[in-house]
């Protein structure tokens, strides 16, 4: 496959919100940090430079969070892309601290998420932030004062959109009471299905689902399985089937893999190149269960 001249066009878009318009192959750069998700990465030139491939490519939804570093990754995005193209997203999270390598705690106090959404703006250099998603509802906190101060927010033009992060139905359906929720960022993909329900409540309301984890393929990916076959056949990577079929799996699916590797982020563009059939569609549903 000539991949380096296939972008993420045919995987169609979708309209966050119902006005910002993306392509569904989007980027997520939670790897492009050092070990654990803290500190500087091993190679920032080459972190930079998989964020302007990626760019290259037709990417134009790009996924961060305050927490990745901290902060590491929206400082390489800037570096990397700023001044921003007119139709770039970025979409950036708070709701999580650190305290250490792989080490993440819920806080959702609203002059906590404030202070957070005021230095993603200034550390991405945005007046407004496109989608701003709480990454975890923190337990401790009404979730009426989380999102209540969001949208606090959105009212005042610091947030364009609202979206939540790893939440079952009940919790997307009293956060919608509140103020619209435009997203959802839970773990699925095609080893695990546990967020199904979630996906489609969104389906069914147009809110745009962002699969995290959207490479893990787990055992479905051994020699001779149903998944190593078909990649085979589509002369591909077990992981570019495994993003062909979120894509295929619904149009407000909008998987957002992630790498530190040029060549990892040109093979994962050029998954929305591929086409399944809905028998090939279907091998892949059924292996997870064999």
């Amino acid at each position: 496959m000539a991949v380096e001249h296939v972008t993420s066009d045919a995987s169609g878009t979708f309209k966050i919100g119902g006005d910002l318009e993306v392509k569904r192959l989007g980027y997520g750069v939670m790897q492009l940090t050092g070990k654990g998700v803290w500190g500087d990465p091993r190679d920032p030139e080459e972190a930079v430079r998989v964020l302007q491939k990626a760019a290259e490519l037709g990417v134009n939804f790009i996924d961060t969070a305050d927490s990745y570093g901290p902060f590491v990754a929206n400082h390489l995005i800037k570096k990397a892309l700023y001044p921003y193209a007119e139709d770039l997203v970025i979409a950036t999270k708070v709701g999580l601290t650190r305290c250490g390598p792989n080490d993440w705690r819920p806080v959702g106090r609203p002059e906590y998420l404030r202070q957070q959404v005021e230095l993603n703006l200034r550390d991405l250099g945005l007046e407004q932030i496109d989608l701003l998603q709480l990454h975890r509802i923190d337990p401790k906190v009404p979730l009426e004062d989380q999102v209540g101060e969001l949208a606090a927010m959105k009212k005042e033009g610091k947030i364009r959109h609202i979206g939540l992060s790893q939440i079952s139905v009940e919790e997307l359906e009293a956060a919608s009471k509140i103020t619209d929720i435009v997203t959802v960022q839970n773990l699925y993909n095609l080893a695990n299905r546990e967020s199904e329900a979630v996906l489609e409540y969104c389906e069914a309301n147009q809110i745009g689902f962002i699969p995290w984890f959207p490479l893990a393929t787990g055992k479905l990916a051994k020699e001779g399985s149903p998944l190593d076959q078909l990649a085979k056949k589509h002369d591909a990577k077990p992981a570019q089937l495994a993003l062909a079929w979120l894509l295929k799996r619904s149009p407000v699916i909008l998987p957002i893999p992630g790498t530190s590797s040029v060549d990892h982020v040109v093979e994962n563009i050029a998954a929305a190149g591929i086409t399944l059939s809905d028998e090939e569609f279907e091998t892949l549903s059924n292996a997870v269960s064999e």
